[in-house]
């Protein structure tokens, strides 16, 4: 349930002001039919976490644990610094409704936005983190829709009332604290 958790609120924080959720306010504003982009999202991020998540699980059982936290560590860290970068969506990226609907032009536009982005490269980590893909990518696309359903029903209008440099600080801290929690290995066990 850990892992679940952890995974669902650190995604759903770095989620905001991505560019898979600017994308979500963009479609939501051109087509204003918000159940189709809403299962668009939801299929895309499906597969497209379920495929870090798989690598993940790859690498957490196909490298040795002392490298593998070293590795984890850095990633987290890198994934901290790198939340803090505001991302940007390029206007073509929305343009292929006319050849797949709104559904499916949502369905592609979103997995290939998604495709390096850091809640992907994040779900690799955490399912090589905890070992457990399936919570893993179960709760980073409940992060994604906690992030992206309310974009979609609301729209620009929604992302002028967050402070975005502040969720994006509050995502990196959690980042780099799991990176450094990860390349010190358990603390709490120095105490005994």
């Amino acid at each position: 349930m850990e892992a679940f958790l952890i995974s669902t609120g650190v995604v759903a924080l770095a989620e905001i002001g991505d560019k898979t959720q600017l994308l979500a306010f963009i479609l939501a504003a051109r087509f204003k039919k918000p159940i189709p982009i809403i299962l668009g999202i939801f299929i895309a991020t499906i597969f497209n976490h379920g495929l870090a998540g798989a690598v993940g699980s790859w690498i957490s059982s196909n490298v040795d644990p002392s490298i593998l936290r070293w590795i984890l560590g850095v990633s987290f860290i890198a994934i901290s610094i790198w939340t803090l970068i505001p991302d940007k969506i390029e206007e073509e990226k929305t343009s292929i409704t006319s050849k797949f609907g709104v559904f499916g032009a949502t369905l592609v536009t979103f997995f290939l936005a998604e495709m390096g982005d850091k809640t992907q490269i994040a779900t690799v980590a955490l399912a090589a983190h905890f070992s457990q893909p399936l919570f893993v990518v179960a709760g980073t696309t409940a992060g994604m829709l906690v992030a992206d359903i309310p974009a979609v029903f609301i729209g620009n209008k929604f992302s002028e009332k967050i402070p975005m440099n502040l969720v994006h600080k509050i995502a990196a801290s959690i980042f780099a604290l799991l990176g450094f929690v990860t390349l010190l290995g358990n603390p709490i066990s120095w105490l005994s």
